[in-house]
């Protein structure tokens, strides 16, 4: 294991007792926790930001964190450069050096100045093979600019806690339908069922297909090949790009698929995890809409309730593109599909940079992280305070989450 580096942390600790934030004829149990903000990494050189952190929890007596993370270039549009990772053995009080995995986890070429790399890259520990697996897709760029056009694959990787190291990236094979020729995993959340088949939310479209169309694919993961066995049923709506970057979360008997649309957020609801009913926009308990658009939102999951991650306009936050600061979570009424505004708190401040691109990992019974980094990019985000930072912003229950024995 590489030695261990110290950062400053700064931490905020947020305690509140949830029960005052429900109206009394609110039939949902509210959920208690408090929150610390820490700070993993600032080292923005200017140019090239980290982005996409997203970390995976290897059990222990205290678990082997695993954070994973890429560096963006700030001038151009989603070109991002081979995935590297740091370790933390402490729940986050000292972490590793950052290893950069380029071998493994970067760029291959593909033809006269074009290149394919991976991105959207999201581990999670499987318990029944007892491995670090990660799912993210494909990206292709020419002279370092992304390509307009361009398929996609899902891809994986397995974690080796010995060395450190990724396996090198592999891709899903999909069947061999049009429908399937731009099909990627990044930014999704996963569902492991008990038997150990992986239900994994994905977003495709033909080659030049204007709409994306989500759907959860059935996977089987020996440890040592991730296999289609099949996918469930097929979602889109007909406004602008559809419907993709979806995330699954499990509650009891029942599924739950949040999916970003360029002008809303829409949540739809299965019995089996492959089979979902008619998506809907998410609103408030008010019926007031959320006011998230055009970015990620994601599940935070505890025995006792279900939690929404997200960002939204409304939030005095003109200041950031598409609203992606700050950083907000709030229980939902998994009867009514909605979020209850009363319990929106926020994870990660407005400091002017994007928060969007963020996740969520189950680090143990007592903890569950939020993961985002400042996104350096648009306009000048170091005027209102950002510079670079990675945050892990852990959520402390009160309570101990057992929903991490099916981890």
């Amino acid at each position: 294991m590489p030695s261990i580096k110290s950062f400053a942390f700064v931490s905020v600790l947020l305690l509140f007792a949830c029960a005052s934030a429900f109206a009394a004829d609110n039939a949902v149990k509210p959920v208690a926790y408090r929150v610390q903000l820490d700070v993993v990494n600032d080292d923005f050189d200017g140019k090239l930001c980290w982005f996409h952190p997203r970390a995976g929890a290897i059990p222990g007596r205290t678990p082997t964190v695993v954070l994973t993370m890429q560096r963006w270039n700030v001038a151009r549009s989603d070109v991002f450069y081979p995935i590297a990772s740091l370790v933390s053995l402490d729940l986050g009080r000292t972490w590793s050096p950052v290893i950069t995995h380029t071998n493994t986890l970067g760029r291959h070429p593909r033809g006269p100045k074009v290149e394919e790399g991976i991105c959207d890259f999201t581990p999670k520990w499987h318990a029944k093979s007892g491995a670090l697996l990660a799912t993210g897709h494909t990206v292709f760029y020419s002279n370092d600019v992304l390509m307009a056009v361009r398929p996609r694959d899902t891809v994986w990787s397995v974690y080796d806690p010995m060395s450190a190291t990724w396996t090198s990236w592999t891709r899903l094979k999909m069947p061999d339908e049009p429908k399937f020729a731009c099909a990627g995993a990044g930014s999704t959340q996963r569902v492991d069922l008990d038997n150990g088949d992986i239900l994994l939310p994905i977003y495709s479209n033909e080659i030049k297909g204007k709409q994306y169309f989500t759907t959860v694919v059935r996977c089987r993961f020996d440890g040592k090949a991730l296999k289609y066995v099949g996918h469930g049923s097929e979602h889109t709506v007909n406004i602008d790009r559809g419907l993709y970057e979806p995330s699954l979360a499990k509650l009891g008997g029942k599924f739950f698929l949040t999916m970003r649309n360029d002008r809303a957020a829409y949540v739809a609801v299965s019995d089996d995890g492959l089979h979902f009913g008619e998506p809907r926009k998410w609103t408030f308990d008010d019926g007031a809409d959320l006011g998230s658009y055009n970015t990620q939102a994601h599940w935070v999951t505890h025995r006792d309730g279900l939690f929404l991650t997200y960002t939204r306009r409304g939030a005095n936050n003109d200041n950031v593109a598409r609203h992606r600061a700050p950083l907000f979570m709030a229980q939902i009424d998994p009867e009514r599909l909605v979020v209850l505004r009363a319990t929106e708190r926020e994870l990660v401040p407005n400091k002017g940079a994007q928060l969007g691109n963020f996740a969520v990992v189950d680090v143990n019974e007592r903890e569950t992280w939020v993961t985002t980094s400042e996104g350096m990019s648009p306009g000048d985000p170091a005027k209102f305070g950002a510079n670079g930072r990675v945050y892990a912003a852990r959520i402390i229950w009160e309570k101990p989450n057992t929903i991490w024995d099916r981890h």
